[in-house]
């Protein structure tokens, strides 16, 4: 094994070289930054959880969990949200784990390319997926039609809470393959030989010494599948299903109204929950060491499969690989099909829907662009902001901004949303006699703040990877602090900012939970919603996935540039911190 290099200097020790920052505008922005998290984070989600245990009187009360337990349908409603998220965690492991180690343990052609393929459910809605697997797993669906030809049975897949768990399995499983994928690749090669040496074999070699050291990654993914099938609103209203939490609380406040306290009483289980899981996940992790030894020594090594091995490989990915783009081969279709009912494919096929789209939802196009722009651009702002303040600066709370920003990612939609309609509820536009939750400025807000960790974790790793030696020769040439920031760190994190600028647009265009409960009119309805909108009815299915297919176009297009320029990014970058 290779000697072990000296560690480089921590971001504190940065920080400490580069001096601290004590002057009137790191101050100011860590206050502009608290302010905003402060009114559109924390005082909405503290509004939700202080009106869940308070009675009209404004006295401290248990009664309304109380009688939430009480009613048979909330009982029904909480152990089915729970059922369905353990279950969609477990059969996306299912579906995930597999397909990591074939890629990353074995020769594969086209190993990449099965690696891209199966993020691609990220980029397409659950919600809409559930329509286009309807029509293909469905009761009446072109599996079950085959099955029952050729047969003589079907297969009840897409039926109730089995519906919902499979659509939801086929649809968050990246979020494990992507992370296990990764910590896979930063296992040490030598401790794999060290097992060889000793013995350790196929599948016990997996058991007691691969799949332990990719725990961390593996258990951050599952997290995030837990947290996310247990907050999603879309899908089960889609599918009919509203015997789970969230369509509950969703249900219960524009039904019966933001007073109605079950309503909150859902939405502060749902944060539990949330918060629970990501918990147990860092819980699970401590006091055990995953590290290795060298740094850019010998991954794990790729071992030729036997003929027989590489037939039931190729046939696992394969059959992965077409569940899991299935809804995406089905939306497309749904798009150009003129009828398609009882059969294996569409009888007759138009360009109608797409005409029907460009006609009457050019607006919402034009929504989504303008939220998600101004969400995600905040987002950056905020995340190089936060970055710069907790990686260059010794303010002594400083920390606070992560720990606030970051806690957005345990916070469902929904709940933000119901947060936004109690808090702002009677407010005005100032110097106007519009309501402030009749603007479309709270729907950007609920974008920028459920996304803005995600732009902080990339907006930190961007930093991190510029070295303050830079700054300050800069700063020696006679720039100001704020030139510096401005025309060198800045430009040396492009990369990373694009990159968390894109994570925030792409996961904001496809936001339905926060976008059902704070659209007030049409005309605010960006694509998300026009997409749920036209579900909802037979006839309108043929639009809603024509312009399903735009949001993945729009998706898809902005992650590929993304990359593009990120790759580009780095290469200009190398030779710079090379000769620095």
């Amino acid at each position: 094994m290779s000697a072990i290099a000296a560690p480089p200097a921590a971001p504190q020790a940065r920080a400490t070289r580069a001096g601290a920052l004590v002057g009137f505008g790191p101050w100011l922005a860590f206050g502009l930054i608290l302010a905003f998290l402060l009114v559109f984070l924390v005082l909405p989600v503290g509004t939700v959880i202080y009106t869940a245990f308070v009675n009209q009187g404004g006295a401290l009360t248990f009664g309304h969990f109380e009688n939430f337990f009480a009613q048979l349908v909330f009982r029904e409603s909480f152990f089915n949200s729970l059922k369905v998220a353990l279950a969609s965690t477990f059969f996306a492991s299912v579906l995930a784990v597999p397909l990591a180690y074939l890629t990353v343990r074995f020769e594969f052609r086209g190993a990449l390319l099965i690696q891209t393929l199966g993020v691609l459910p990220l980029i397409m809605p659950p919600f809409v997926g559930a329509v286009a697997l309807q029509l293909i797993f469905g009761r009446s669906g072109s599996v079950n039609l085959l099955l029952d030809d050729w047969l003589g049975f079907t297969i009840p897949l897409m039926d109730g809470l089995i519906g919902v768990t499979f659509v939801e399995s086929i649809h968050y499983f990246p979020f494990i393959l992507l992370n296990l994928v990764a910590a896979m690749r930063n296992i040490d090669g030598a401790m794999e030989e060290s097992a060889l040496n000793l013995g350790a074999r196929g599948w016990r070699l997996f058991r007691r010494v691969i799949f332990p050291l990719a725990m961390p990654g593996y258990l951050a993914g599952a997290a995030l599948v837990f947290v996310k099938v247990f907050d999603d609103l879309g899908t089960p209203l889609v599918m009919g299903v509203t015997n789970m939490l969230a369509p509950q609380a969703y249900l219960r406040i524009t039904s019966v109204g933001v007073d109605d306290p079950l309503g909150y009483v859902i939405s502060v289980i749902m944060i539990a929950f949330s918060i629970l899981a990501l918990w147990l996940a860092a819980r699970v992790m401590k006091g055990r060491d995953y590290a290795t030894l060298q740094k850019g020594g010998s991954a794990l090594q790729k071992r030729r499969l036997t003929p027989w091995q590489a037939l039931l490989a190729y046939g696992w990915i394969g059959l992965v690989l077409l569940i899991t783009l299935a809804p995406h081969i089905g939306i497309l279709l749904m798009s150009f099909a003129k009828v398609w009912s009882f059969s294996v494919l569409p009888d007759a096929y138009t360009l109608e829907h797409y005409a029907t789209v460009f006609t009457d939802a050019r607006g919402m196009v034009g929504n989504t662009l303008l939220y998600c722009v101004l969400a995600a651009g905040l987002d950056v702002v905020i995340g190089t902001a936060i970055a710069y303040l907790i990686l260059r600066t010794r303010l002594p709370a400083r920390q606070w901004l992560d720990w606030l920003a970051s806690a957005a990612l345990a916070i469902p939609g929904l709940v933000l949303a119901i947060g936004y309609l109690r808090l702002f509820r009677g407010m005005h536009v100032p110097f106007s006699d519009t309501l402030i939750v009749n603007t479309w400025v709270l729907i950007m807000l609920a974008y920028a703040v459920r996304r803005l960790p995600y732009a902080l974790r990339s907006c930190m790793a961007a930093l991190q990877q510029v070295h303050v030696s830079l700054e300050e020769a800069a700063q020696s040439l006679g720039a100001s602090r704020l030139s510096t920031i401005r025309r060198v760190t800045v430009p040396l994190m492009a990369g990373g900012i694009l990159a968390g600028f894109v994570t925030s647009f792409i996961t904001a265009a496809v936001e339905l939970s926060a976008t059902l409960v704070l659209v007030s009119s049409e005309s605010q309805a960006p694509m998300s919603l026009g997409i749920y909108l036209y579900m909802q009815s037979i006839a309108g299915r043929g639009p809603g996935a024509a312009l399903g297919v735009l949001a993945v176009l729009v998706v898809g297009l902005g992650t590929y540039f993304s990359h593009r320029f990120v790759e580009r990014s780095r290469a200009v970058a190398a030779p710079t911190k090379a000769s620095a």
